[in-house]
């Protein structure tokens, strides 16, 4: 099963990126592509938990996806669980996410490892969504 890992610096604190990383209201911001709605969530890393999301793209396609936070140790790391559902709302195969934040002589490294995806198009999937979600994060959180 295919693993991706990415990394990137931000110039601000440990605590904060990590809180701007799994706090509901900042996570609504940063996750999905440009335009996506989200009609339905609960989308708090920041506790142990089942979590679960609805996003509408601006084209109008639903998608779903739900997972179980399985570990929080704030400012360093939290642990999920992650899988689409398809059109009849099954839930597919589940892999695991990590997001590592590390303190660096600049401010803090976030590390996004997503493992044991099902296939390569997953990955490939995965690896554009996660490297949006980081310019996203980037814009915001430099500016």
């Amino acid at each position: 099963m295919p693993d991706i890992r990415l990394e990137r610096e931000f110039n601000v604190t440990q605590e904060r990126l990590f809180d701007f990383v799994t706090k509901r209201a900042s996570v609504l911001e940063w996750f999905g592509y440009e335009g996506m709605t989200f009609p339905a969530d609960e989308m708090d890393f920041s506790r142990t938990g089942p979590w679960f999301l609805e996003m509408v793209s601006k084209e109008g396609n639903t998608m779903k996806l739900s997972g179980h936070v399985t570990h929080v140790d704030r400012p360093k790391t939290v642990g999920f669980t992650w899988g689409w559902h398809d059109p009849e709302d099954k839930r597919g195969p589940e892999s695991h996410v990590m997001f590592t934040v590390m303190e660096t002589a600049k401010g803090a490294k976030l590390i996004i490892d997503h493992r044991e995806l099902p296939d390569e198009e997953a990955a490939t999937g995965h690896n554009s969504g996660w490297t949006y979600a980081l310019g996203t994060i980037t814009r915001i959180l430099q500016s």
